[in-house]
């Protein structure tokens, strides 16, 4: 992916508001951004952003309800008719249902997914076939730290189900696109496991069920609406999940990241959105 090279003084004054939407096992803060720099950045190249705040281990629909009323809210604020939806991680699954089921599509100019696993795991697969009681005892706990962080509907365990290529494949014969809305992803990739020592253990094990991935999501299943490519850095580490967050806030790679994010942004612009 290429680095911005718009000369425009403010790449990023889109004509309707960007919606940024979380993946899971995150919350949106209004005091420590869980997206580092990059909602600053945008904002400092003429962006307006909003955050989505929904559940961090809601269920597609849920979270999806809750991201409808904050568009509501956002359009009542602003007085734009639509937002530019950028979606990482499970939040593309949650939007993409929210435009087809919930009646957004003339609500939503564009929808950007990075790393959203719009044709499941089969990692998850292995997970369910192999420990599924686990998953369920471990959802007791998840759901009650976050229940106290936040959440109104914490279900990790049926969100976990709902990252199954089988359940993929049923939500996508369902939730299709909608001609009202322009669709496109990006994916990112670590180029070795230890790129990312957090995610060390999960790219060793995604790589060998799903192939090249950014620890978390494969590229394959990242794919949908027009696929835009790979973040990846120059250097031999690559880009991975947590990556695509800010999660570090310093050095080389961020600023690679950052970049990724107004270059989609200011490319949203040039194309009217």
């Amino acid at each position: 992916m290429k680095i911005n090279t718009n000369l425009c003084l403010y790449p990023c004054k889109t004509k309707y508001p960007i919606l940024l939407v979380h993946g899971t096992g995150t919350r949106d803060d209004k005091r420590l951004s869980r997206w580092g720099r990059i909602p600053g950045a945008l904002e400092k190249a003429g962006g307006k952003v909003f955050y989505s705040n929904q559940d961090a281990w809601g269920t597609i629909p849920n979270n999806a309800e809750m991201i409808k009323k904050r568009i509501i809210a956002i359009l009542s604020k602003t007085g734009s008719d639509k937002v530019n939806i950028i979606a990482l991680s499970k939040g593309g699954l949650d939007s993409r249902y929210m435009i087809h089921k919930l009646g957004m599509e003339d609500k939503v100019a564009s929808l950007t997914t990075i790393s959203t696993p719009h044709y499941g795991s089969k990692t998850m697969d292995f997970w369910f076939r192999s420990i599924s009681p686990f998953l369920k005892s471990a959802a007791l706990f998840i759901n009650a730290i976050y229940l106290r962080q936040g959440d109104k509907s914490p279900d990790f365990y049926n969100v976990c189900l709902q990252f199954t290529t089988k359940h993929s494949e049923e939500f996508n014969r369902e939730i299709i696109n909608s001609d009202k809305v322009y669709y496109q992803s990006y994916a990112s990739a670590m180029k070795k496991p230890y790129s990312d020592m957090i995610l060390f253990p999960s790219h060793l094990v995604v790589k060998f069920f799903d192939g090249e991935c950014d620890g978390i999501v494969s590229v394959n299943s990242a794919k949908w609406g027009e696929f835009r490519g790979i973040i990846s850095g120059k250097r031999l580490r690559g880009v991975s999940h947590s990556d695509l967050r800010d999660l570090r806030r310093v050095g080389p790679l961020g600023k690679i990241v950052i970049n990724a994010y107004i270059d989609i942004v200011s490319e949203l612009r040039e194309k009217g959105f």
